[in-house]
């Protein structure tokens, strides 16, 4: 004690109740001065540190199930509804991410290559001998300008109507 003042010999700082569920949970002690470890490029970053992540366009929630990534929850329902479908027969044939050629790779005048482009189908299968295409859509994406495109040009080149599950 130094007069009135209580004077603690601790080199090093004292954590915060933040800190010290944080250090308690990762392991990883806090940072105690921003500048300290700046010139360190192994530095781990601290919470401050990281940019939270954006969340997805359309907020879907990207999910898997046995190995299969799937761009949305809804699409994934859709692929059990499509199994429990061919496992009564009803169809055959289930396939996923299905590409289509819309247009063939090109060489232009200059010499320079265009790029083939392609539409790739979220499922394809068979029904009644005739080849089904799907496409699970949400109502902000069954408007996007490139999707109506390329669904229009599946009808003209494969003479395909892309089925829309909502």
């Amino acid at each position: 004690m130094v007069g009135t003042a209580r004077v603690r010999d601790d080199a090093r700082p004292v954590m915060t109740t933040a800190q010290r569920r944080i250090y308690e949970k990762t392991g990883n002690p806090p940072q105690t001065n921003a500048l300290d470890d700046i010139d360190d490029p192994f530095a781990v970053p601290t919470l401050s540190m990281v940019t939270p992540k954006k969340p997805a366009k359309y907020r879907n929630t990207k999910c898997e199930h046995n190995g299969i990534k799937f761009d949305s929850q809804r699409e994934r329902s859709h692929w059990f509804h499509l199994i429990q479908q061919q496992a009564a027969g009803l169809i055959s044939d289930l396939r996923l991410q299905v590409s289509f050629v819309l247009t063939e790779r090109k060489q232009r005048d200059d010499g320079t290559w265009e790029r083939a482009s392609k539409y790739v189908a979220d499922f394809t299968y068979m029904r009644d001998g005739k080849l089904v295409v799907e496409d699970v859509k949400s109502e902000a994406t069954r408007k996007n300008r490139a999707y109506i495109q390329k669904r229009k040009q599946m009808l003209d080149k494969h003479g395909i109507t892309v089925k829309e599950i909502k």
